[in-house]
């Protein structure tokens, strides 16, 4: 059986809110595929609420991404229309 990778899921969540987003998009993959490994006996149970933390940090944060960039696609837009 492999060992939990529960901490580092979650401490890539939290660096995807405080230094970069793409932490969490890492935070995101590496949580569903420990969760589904555990789900399957492969993989220790004992972080499971760990590594479904670090997943949803990791999902916050990627819809940070999302976001930032609609916002920034937006400004030029805007930013072109005003100034054709």
């Amino acid at each position: 059986m492999k060992p939990h990778r529960g901490v580092i899921i979650l401490v890539f969540g939290i660096l995807g809110f405080v230094i970069c987003p793409f932490f969490g998009v890492a935070a995101w993959s590496m949580g569903t595929t420990d969760l589904q490994e555990m789900a399957r006996g492969r993989m220790d149970p004992a972080g499971r609420d760990m590594t479904k933390a670090g997943r949803v940090c990791g999902m916050i944060a990627s819809a940070y991404i999302i976001l930032w960039i609609l916002v920034v696609i937006l400004f030029l837009l805007a930013s072109l229309i005003r100034n054709p």
